[in-house]
């Protein structure tokens, strides 16, 4: 994040497979005061069609929202909101292209995360409205698309995993017409179950001390359980029975009457039980507490970390270099060499440098990471590795950034492939990347020997370095990786001038 004043207020979007959900946040003291909280019940993911394609009227409706959310945000600056799209978003098609139009209706970035990041900023947002007690609790959150569960102690989550079943998908597999019987139910729970089943033994009791439940779902089946006297507290598997036999006797979600249940909620709660009873079968829950933190809430809380400069990102990049055995004296020299040429340019790509140079401090950290595989190729090692590894902190768009910058940070480039980079990246990442390869380049030697103070200019097409006298000559290594590199930016429409 550039180093500006701190905002005032902060906000977190969550763009959900069932509700998009908003909460907005006064900074005070280093602390989180919430102020506002708008939702709106969407129901993307049954915009979906069997081959994964948003409909029009599903995105338009979705478009709708955000504007409604993005004129609440309007006067909010920069890095001062974060936006994410969940399940469906990850899997429908076409999700890119209403990605565009939803960040113009919103007014800010939309990141698209994976279903781990999902379950880690849930427990972020669950374990925020908690005490500390050093127990082990498990963290169910069923969505409209997936259900998370997270096993953690305190602010630490242990275990994640993010299951393709959702209140909505759910709902549309096996109550699409509303009707509610044994024999429906019975089939949904086979369904939870099986999805379920590998993961069993990581989450069952044992594993844990206590159950917690996040989401809407949760709340809404605690409300009706506590308010037709089922349980007196949180949701029990008597409790569940019971409401069983109420909506197997009403038999159409229409037909539910229940004071607490809207009629938006009526068609996803057959779904959403489903899932719950399966999970309290299958992990042998006996009561279950839910908690106010969810998604969003989580989401507050890490881009408040990443105001305070403890961005979990820092960390992830940390135990990823570890993992891969870096060398991370070599790419200390590269990190510093990069932050001298940046230092002498006005801008990247039309970007800040505080915005770019955290980017190229990751990329320098874990350019090598693809030689603990082969070093034939390590740099698309690398890059593979970077994109599809779970990551704490990075959306999707994220990691595919961090990924071409690694890709290309060495051998032929491909200009091209830049620009399928989200905006602002795909005009920034390329100069990003031909700083990223000039000091990879100068440091081959791997050695701690100082490079000689170096001037760096650009233009649109040209890049210029220029050494001390006979500094080349002195170092003819050098100079033949110097000429290659020439070559390749050549194919590259890219003059190096070098001196």
């Amino acid at each position: 994040m550039p180093n500006h004043p701190k905002p005032e207020h902060v906000a977190a979007i969550d763009l959900g497979s069932n509700s998009f959900h908003m909460i907005v946040a006064n900074l005070r003291q280093g602390e989180l005061a919430v102020v506002d909280r708008l939702r709106e019940m969407v129901r993307l993911a049954a915009g979906l069609t069997p081959d994964r394609f948003l409909t029009e009227e599903a995105q338009q409706k979705a478009l709708d929202c955000l504007q409604r959310f993005g004129q609440r945000l309007r006067d909010m600056p920069a890095g001062s909101v974060r936006a994410v799209g969940t399940n469906t978003l990850r899997v429908a098609r076409n999700a890119e292209q209403f990605l565009a139009k939803a960040e113009q209706a919103l007014g800010h970035p939309i990141e698209i995360i994976a279903g781990i990041e999902e379950a880690r900023l849930i427990y972020q947002g669950v374990a925020n409205s908690l005490t500390n007690d050093g127990k082990r609790r498990l963290v169910i959150d069923i969505g409209g698309g997936s259900t998370e569960y997270i096993i953690g102690v305190d602010q630490s989550p242990l275990q994640k995993e993010s299951l393709r079943m959702g209140c909505v998908s759910m709902s549309l597999n096996h109550f699409n017409d509303g009707k509610i019987t044994a024999k429906r139910f019975k089939r949904a729970l086979l369904a939870a179950h099986i999805e379920l089943e590998p993961f069993e033994k990581t989450f069952r009791q044992g594993a844990w001390e206590q159950a917690i439940g996040a989401s809407g779902t949760m709340r809404t089946v605690e409300k009706l359980l506590v308010n037709n006297g089922w349980s007196k507290e949180g949701i029990t598997l008597d409790g569940l029975n019971q409401l069983l036999d109420a909506m197997f006797s009403a038999g159409h979600c229409d037909k539910l009457q229940f004071p607490d249940l809207s009629t938006d909620r009526k068609p996803i709660l057959p779904g959403g039980v489903a899932i719950i009873y399966a999970s309290f079968k299958s992990l042998q829950i006996q009561h279950m507490k839910v908690a106010d933190g969810a998604l969003r809430e989580g989401l507050l809380h890490d881009l408040l970390g990443r105001i305070n400069h403890e961005d979990v990102r820092d960390r992830t990049v940390s135990a990823l270099a570890n993992r891969f055995h870096v060398d991370l004296d070599q790419a200390a020299r590269v990190c510093q060499t990069l932050r001298e040429l940046t230092r002498q340019l006005p801008q990247l790509g039309g970007l800040e440098k505080e915005i770019t140079m955290p980017w190229l401090d990751w990329a320098a950290t874990l350019h090598e990471i693809g030689i603990d595989i082969a070093h034939s190729n390590y740099h698309k090692h690398g890059a593979y590795i970077i994109e599809n590894a779970d990551l704490p902190g990075f959306s999707h768009q994220d990691q595919k950034l961090l990924a071409t910058l690694v890709r290309f940070h060495r051998r032929k480039l491909a200009p091209k492939l830049f620009k399928e980079l989200v905006k602002p990246w795909d005009m920034a990442a390329f100069p990003m990347t031909l700083l990223l390869r000039l000091a990879v380049l100068l440091h081959r030697s791997h050695q701690p020997s100082a490079l000689p103070p170096i001037t760096l200019a650009t233009s649109e097409n040209r890049i210029i370095l220029r050494f001390p006298n006979n500094w080349i000559n002195e170092h003819p290594l050098n100079a033949a990786d110097l000429e290659q590199e020439a070559e390749y930016l050549r194919g590259a429409d890219m003059v190096l001038d070098y001196a």
